[in-house]
C-alpha cells in the first residue's frame, strides 16, 4: 500500500466535501446528528464485538489497566456517545452567527461571523468513544474531518466511523465529509502532519509523546491538546471530609484520563488531622501514596516522591502527596509543575480562593470541586474535540466555537480608497 497517496486521497476527499457541508442549513446537520445517535444505540452489539477483539488484543499485549480502561466500551459508555450526539444537536449552530458589526464614517457596513475551519485532522490513541464525540462536533460547526485513531482500537474505531459514516451521508451530510485512516502503519500520522492545503488544523489526543511528535513535526497549524498534571490543594480552613470526598474522586473515578488529580497539596496546619484519613481512604480503593518527607512523617508507610512524581502523569491508581506551608507556596509548586490543565483549591476562605483562582496559570481553575469536571460534556458542550493547554485560540476544553473561524462581510455603495 502506499500510505502517502492512501492518506492524501482521504484527505483530497474531505477538502471537496468541506465545501458543501459549510453550507449546509442547521436542520440537516441535527437531523444527522440524531439518526446517528440512534444508529449508535441500534448497532451496538456490532460496536462492542469489535471492541472485545480489541481488548482481547491488547490483554494479550500486557498493557496496563488504566490503558484498558481508556479502551473498553460497554452499554454505558455507548450510551454516553450517543447522548453526546444529541446534546451536540441540541447546542446553538455556530456557524454565520456574528460577533461584531459597525458602521464606518464613510458608509461601509462591517459584520463579523463565523464560520468553519474547514477539515479537521485527529490523530488520537486508545479511547474509540472519541471517534463520536469528534465527528459530532466537526459535523455541527460545519467541518469535514480526517480521523487517525490508534492501533490499539483499530476495530472499534472502524465500527464506529463506518457506521456513523454510513448514517450522517443518509442523513445529508456529503459524501466523503468523514474520513477514517483504516490502516495501523505509523507512516500515516507523518503524512497527517504534511497535507498543508488539505487539512486546516491538526488535533492530536493522546499522551505526551503523540503530542509532541505532533507539535514538532507538522507544518499544519496545530492546537495543543496536553497532559494532565492536575492538584488538589487542602487549605487550612478546608472541610475535611469535603476534601477528602473530593480527592478520592479526583483520583479513584477514572484515574486513567486527563482530568484526574495527580497531585494532592495539603496546608501543614491540617496535614496531621486530614493525611491519615486519606492513607486510609486511598488504601481502601488500592492508590498507591508516595509523600514528601512530611507526609511521611506523618505516615511513615508511604514511598518516598522522587523529583519526577511531581512533574508525572501516572494515569493510574498512583498519587504524590506534598504538604505546604500555605496558598502562596501551594500555588508556587503548581505553577511549577502543572501542564496547565486543571487545578483545584478546597478552601472555606474565599480570599484564598480568589488568589487561587486569580494566580494559578491552567485552563480550568476550581473551588470546591473535583478536577475531573473538565469535559466538554460537562461543560454543556454536548461532548469536546480535545481538552487545550494551549494559550492561543482555544483553551480547556474545546466545543462548538474552537471550531470555528470568522470571515468579515463588508457591505459598501461604491466607496473606494
Amino acid at each position: 500500500m502506499d500510505i502517502q497517496a492512501e492518506v492524501r486521497k482521504k484527505a483530497e476527499a474531505a477538502k471537496a466535501a468541506s465545501y458543501k457541508l459549510g453550507t449546509l442549513s442547521t436542520k440537516v446537520k441535527n437531523e444527522a446528528l440524531l439518526a446517528m445517535a440512534h444508529a449508535l444505540e441500534q448497532r451496538s452489539s456490532m460496536i462492542l464485538a469489535a471492541n472485545a477483539q480489541d481488548l482481547e488484543e491488547a490483554r494479550q499485549k500486557g498493557v496496563k489497566r488504566s490503558y484498558l480502561d481508556r479502551l473498553m466500551l460497554d452499554e454505558n459508555r455507548i450510551a454516553g456517545m450517543a447522548e453526546g450526539l444529541r446534546q451536540t444537536a441540541a447546542l446553538p449552530d455556530p456557524i454565520g452567527q456574528g460577533d461584531y458589526s459597525c458602521v464606518r464614517p464613510n458608509g461601509l457596513s462591517i459584520r463579523r461571523v463565523r464560520v468553519p475551519l474547514g477539515v479537521v485532522g485527529i490523530i488520537y490513541e486508545a479511547r474509540p468513544n472519541v471517534t463520536a464525540d469528534a465527528l459530532a462536533l466537526c459535523l455541527k460547526s460545519g467541518n469535514a474531518v480526517l480521523l487517525r485513531g490508534g492501533s490499539e482500537a483499530i476495530r472499534s474505531n472502524i465500527a464506529i466511523s463506518s457506521l456513523l459514516a454510513e448514517e450522517a451521508y443518509k442523513h445529508g451530510i456529503p459524501e466523503g465529509a468523514i474520513q477514517f485512516i483504516d490502516f495501523t502503519d505509523r507512516e500515516a500520522v507523518g503524512v497527517m502532519t504534511h497535507l498543508t492545503g488539505l487539512l486546516d488544523v491538526i488535533i492530536p489526543r493522546g499522551g505526551a509523546g503523540l503530542i509532541k511528535r505532533v507539535v514538532e513535526d507538522s507544518s499544519v497549524p496545530v492546537i495543543e491538546t496536553g497532559t494532565g498534571v492536575c492538584h488538589t490543594y487542602v487549605d487550612e480552613s478546608a472541610d475535611l471530609q469535603m476534601a477528602l470526598d473530593i480527592a478520592i474522586n479526583a483520583k479513584t473515578s477514572r484515574p486513567s484520563v486527563c482530568n484526574a488529580m495527580e497531585t494532592l497539596l495539603v496546608h501543614k496546619h491540617v496535614a496531621e488531622k486530614f493525611l491519615p484519613m486519606l492513607d486510609e481512604a486511598m488504601l481502601a480503593k488500592k492508590v498507591e501514596l508516595r509523600g514528601c518527607d512530611k507526609a511521611r512523617a506523618i505516615c511513615p508507610e508511604m514511598q518516598p516522591a522522587e523529583e519526577i512524581d511531581w512533574s508525572t502523569e501516572y494515569g493510574d491508581l498512583i498519587l504524590s502527596v506534598k504538604v505546604v506551608d500555605d496558598v502562596a507556596a501551594a500555588i508556587a509548586h503548581i505553577n511549577r509543575y502543572n501542564t496547565g490543565h486543571s487545578e483545584t483549591i478546597v478552601t472555606r476562605d474565599l480570599v484564598n480562593a480568589a488568589r487561587f483562582q486569580k494566580e494559578v496559570d491552567a485552563a480550568a481553575v476550581y473551588v470546591n470541586a473535583s478536577t475531573r469536571f473538565t469535559d466538554g460534556f460537562e461543560f454543556g458542550f454536548g461532548a469536546e474535540i480535545g481538552i487545550s493547554t494551549q494559550k492561543l485560540h482555544a483553551r480547556g476544553p474545546m466545543g462548538l466555537m474552537e471550531l470555528t473561524s470568522s470571515k468579515y462581510l463588508i457591505m459598501g455603495e461604491g466607496q473606494i480608497r
